[in-house]
């Protein structure tokens, strides 16, 4: 995609972001692996205030993938807009006529931000399901779209589009070099209260390693 018009995307307030997806569904990146323990996969990476990159100032991330090949994760503190499920529907070319409630759709990262997910808790599943861990899942599908505008879909969502992404290493020395530092999944952290306050709820929960 051309990035004068992911920059205009990026730009967008309201539910012209949700009439705009319809072109930009995508499936999931690639399958994923079991994770050791050393590993970040179902948990939260959070920015220390020392983090330089502006793409990454101040967030929180919820880990999707993690393994000596790199890692993935998705940014949980950048909303974009609010819209109606309907309107994501509709520009999804889905039926919408059933359809109600309101989303926020949230910047997930500066990585294909063409592409679009939705984390949500586990008590969903269908076949583009990722059940990730600490009680939560990824989907990239239309159809947990309209399972949520008919009542039918998780207890707890939110809309994303992109992703972060690391090559194999390259986290690791972002930790080392005091960038990030992780905390275990807490699923109010990532679904309730205000998206602007969830770097410094965050933030409080850091531990003084020796």
């Amino acid at each position: 995609m051309d990035r004068k018009i992911v920059r205009r995307l990026l730009g967008l307030r309201g539910v012209s972001v949700f009439l705009f997806l319809c072109a930009i569904i995508a499936p999931w990146p690639k399958p994923l692996v079991s994770q050791e323990s050393r590993y970040l996969a179902g948990q939260l990476l959070i920015a220390t205030p020392e983090m330089e990159d502006p793409n990454f100032s101040e967030t929180v991330i919820y880990m999707v993938e993690h393994n000596e090949d790199g890692a993935m994760g998705l940014v949980i503190n950048r909303p974009l807009g609010k819209g109606p499920v309907a309107d994501l529907l509709k520009g999804l070319g889905a039926e919408s006529e059933d359809a109600s409630g309101e989303i926020i759709l949230y910047s997930g990262g500066p990585v294909e931000p063409q592409k679009f997910f939705v984390l949500h808790s586990d008590d969903y599943a269908d076949k583009r399901t990722n059940v990730v861990g600490g009680g939560l899942a990824v989907t990239a599908d239309v159809e947990i779209v309209r399972a949520i505008g008919q009542a039918k879909g998780p207890l707890k969502s939110i809309f994303v589009l992109g992703y972060a992404g690391w090559a194999p290493g390259q986290l690791e020395a972002e930790i080392r070099a005091g960038a990030w530092f992780s905390i275990p999944v807490d699923g109010k952290l990532i679904f309730d209260g205000d998206p602007a306050k969830k770097w410094e709820r965050a933030a409080a929960r850091r531990k003084i390693r020796t």
